[in-house]
């Protein structure tokens, strides 16, 4: 439920789980506000745009948008990913995807928290990934995600007296473009990664943007320092039958 008041700061809004969070906000009431490495073509909302693997690029975009925009909502979606294991990761990787992962989204809750804290109410809601709790071949991508993990619950604590709330949603497998360009659909990796899945099927972007819109509620304001996972049950694992 939207208030009214305030804007919501989305980053990596341009496609994807971000498209479908920005749309399902509008569709509330919410005043929505991008941010991205470029507007998109038929933008459906506005856009400030920043290559957040830059940090002073990064920090001029935000300084921009709270003066031009009481940010009361931000949604850390904004993310790379990097397949590695341990011996082929590089340090070079990890710098790029915990600057774009971890370092990104605490410059956008350092820039957005002081105007929550005048108006009294705020929501944060960082998206992680269920990598964070182990995954072959996601040595560098799970160790940043797991970080974005640390930062929401320590910024919780932090501003729970301020009325702001802190959470995580992480996500499994979702069906996006991303996604889809890497595992084709009718392909046997597809399938193979599927029969993973306790629920057997992909996610889907509109099944993350609801629970954010839960998350970003007025009513929320009682749940803070969470980590939601939504995963098709992977979390749990696959029940032997």
């Amino acid at each position: 439920m939207a208030t009214g008041e305030g804007v919501t700061l989305i980053t990596g809004a341009s496609r994807g789980i971000g498209l479908a969070i920005a749309r399902h906000l509008l569709a509330q009431g919410h005043s929505v506000i991008g941010m991205a490495r470029a507007v998109p073509v038929g933008a459906e909302f506005p856009f400030f745009t920043a290559d957040i693997a830059d940090a002073d690029a990064t920090a001029a975009a935000l300084a921009q948008v709270v003066a031009d925009h009481q940010v009361l909502r931000l949604v850390n979606n904004a993310g790379i990913f990097l397949p590695a294991a341990l011996e082929e990761a590089t340090p070079q990787e990890l710098d790029v995807m915990m600057a774009i992962n971890l370092r990104a989204p605490m410059q956008a809750m350092q820039a957005v928290v002081p105007g929550m804290r005048a108006a009294g109410f705020g929501r944060i809601v960082n998206i992680g990934s269920r990598a964070a709790l182990g995954k072959p071949g996601r040595l560098l991508y799970g160790a940043s995600k797991a970080a974005l993990v640390g930062l929401t619950r320590t910024a919780a604590l932090e501003l729970a007296g301020d009325g702001i709330t802190v959470n995580c949603i992480a996500p499994g497998p979702v069906e996006t473009e991303f996604f889809a360009a890497n595992n084709p659909p009718g392909s046997e990796q597809r399938r193979r990664f599927t029969a993973t899945i306790p629920t057997g099927r992909m996610g889907q972007p509109e099944e993350i943007a609801h629970a954010c819109a839960g998350f970003l509620d007025a009513q929320a304001g009682y749940t803070t320092g969470q980590v939601l996972n939504i995963c098709g049950g992977l979390t749990i694992g696959i029940a032997t039958i």
